[in-house]
């Protein structure tokens, strides 16, 4: 009976200790695809921000070319605009909300009309 005990006992810690080294590996395997995971989220992060850096240099390249030169109020003014009429806002209201005249507003978005219009066309004519 006192063998048997024993017996049982010892394979008990045996089977604790598989179990203690399977999960630690299990574990192990999980936190490298983790990590993996973690890695390739980085990588991707920098390349949007390295894109959009291009983007922004491409941007000041063009309106130096163009000869416009906005300041940074102007610059974060229009962007508010265009933003406001590319969700579809009416220049009435993008108007009042920025305060403004609405003859300002369609001076502002006119060369932008133009290409929003020809875009239908296009979609239209498929």
């Amino acid at each position: 009976m006192e063998w048997t005990l024993a017996c049982l006992f010892g394979i008990s810690a045996l089977l604790l200790i598989v179990s203690i080294k399977k999960n630690r590996n299990a574990s192990k395997e999980e936190q490298k695809g983790i990590d993996l995971v973690h890695v390739s989220l980085m990588k991707e992060i920098n390349d949007i921000q390295e894109t959009i850096r291009n983007i922004e240099l491409d941007i000041e390249v063009v309106m130096k070319e163009a000869g416009s030169q906005l300041s940074p109020q102007e610059k974060l003014f229009m962007r508010e605009v265009l933003d406001l009429y590319k969700r579809d806002y009416s220049m009435a209201s993008i108007a009042e909300k920025k305060q403004v005249p609405v003859s300002e507003i369609e001076e502002l978005l006119a060369p932008f009309q133009a290409l929003k219009n020809e875009r239908r066309k296009v979609a239209n004519e498929n």
